[in-house]
Formats: C-alpha cells, sequence, structure tokens
C-alpha cells in the first residue's frame, strides 16, 4: 500500500476449520495485510469483532476504531465458535446485507469469506484504499466491490448502525 494512506490494523482468529487453499485469511496472512493470532486473548482489546449474530451493524460511526477482527471458521460452525468471544471486551458488529464475490459463494448473501468482511467493513468505515488493496490479492476480489458497490456506497454514508440497517431493509 503507498504510503499515506490511512489503514486499520486487521487481526484474524484463525480456527483451522478451513479449506486452506481457499483460506483467504491465511493468505492475507501471508501477505501481511492482516495479523493472524492463534489464542483469544491476542486480539487487542478494543477492537471491532465482526459477528454475524451482533445486535449493531458496523457503520462510519466505528471509523475510531483499534482494529477489526474476523473469525475465521467454517460457516458451518460459526453458531458455535462465537460464545467463546463473548466475553472479550470488543465491540460487536454485524455486517449488512452484502453478496458473495468469492467463487464458492457467488450471489449469495451475507456467506462472506474474511478479506471480503474485512474489505466491506473497511469501505464502510471510510478506508475504500485499504478494502481496495487487500481485495486485490484475490483474482476475483474486483468481483465483490462491482456486485456491492450500490449499498457498499450508501453503507458508508450513513450516520449509524441505526441508519445501516434502515438501509439494509431496501435491499433484504
Amino acid at each position: 500500500m503507498e504510503k499515506g494512506f490511512r489503514e486499520i490494523r486487521l487481526y484474524i482468529y484463525h480456527t483451522e476449520q478451513c479449506d486452506p487453499k481457499k483460506c483467504t485469511g491465511k493468505k492475507m496472512a501471508r501477505f501481511k495485510l492482516a495479523r493472524l493470532v492463534e489464542k483469544v486473548n491476542a486480539i487487542p482489546r478494543g477492537c471491532i469483532l465482526l459477528d454475524p449474530m451482533a445486535e449493531k451493524a458496523i457503520s462510519p460511526a466505528d471509523s475510531k476504531t483499534k482494529g477489526l477482527t474476523v473469525m475465521d471458521c467454517s460457516w458451518e460452525h460459526v453458531e458455535a465458535a462465537f460464545p467463546q468471544l463473548l466475553m472479550l471486551d470488543l465491540q460487536h458488529r454485524a455486517l449488512p446485507y452484502l453478496v458473495a464475490g468469492n467463487p464458492v459463494n457467488f450471489g449469495r448473501p451475507f456467506k462472506l469469506t474474511s478479506v471480503e468482511a474485512f474489505a466491506a467493513s473497511l469501505y464502510i468505515l471510510g478506508y475504500k484504499e485499504q478494502a481496495t488493496h487487500i481485495l486485490s490479492k484475490f483474482n476475483w476480489g474486483h468481483t465483490f466491490l462491482e456486485l456491492n458497490r450500490e449499498p457498499l456506497e450508501e453503507y458508508s454514508r450513513a450516520k449509524d448502525s441505526r441508519e445501516v440497517l434502515k438501509i439494509q431493509a431496501e435491499y433484504i
């Protein structure tokens, strides 16, 4: 990434449940785009945890966060994996309605890879250059932004979580 761009630190709590050949989190770590953490207590306090079961949606109001964290796990095990993170001092935020651009879940709503979740969050928080940069390491990355350009732009102009949820209602 070019110097001078604003960046948010990205963390991946990896649960070793996904196919290593398709794991976007591990690829991001190899490119030093995110830090892989293997222990829950290694996630910095004050970060936002992207949590599909959170009550609040990520919004531009969260832009002063210390970092973003995803749990890189299989979608089949997501509900069992998250309870251990509930006790941490993290801000839990859900992503609003977006569709996957990755080859495994292409076009399916809410079934995003770790890199897509990071990119969506970064875009909404106003870190659009960083979002584009992390997706550039995946040959299908541009597809995610193309499929979701309109809702991402609207979400990025929202005032808060409540407004993001109103916008989301228009897409569902």
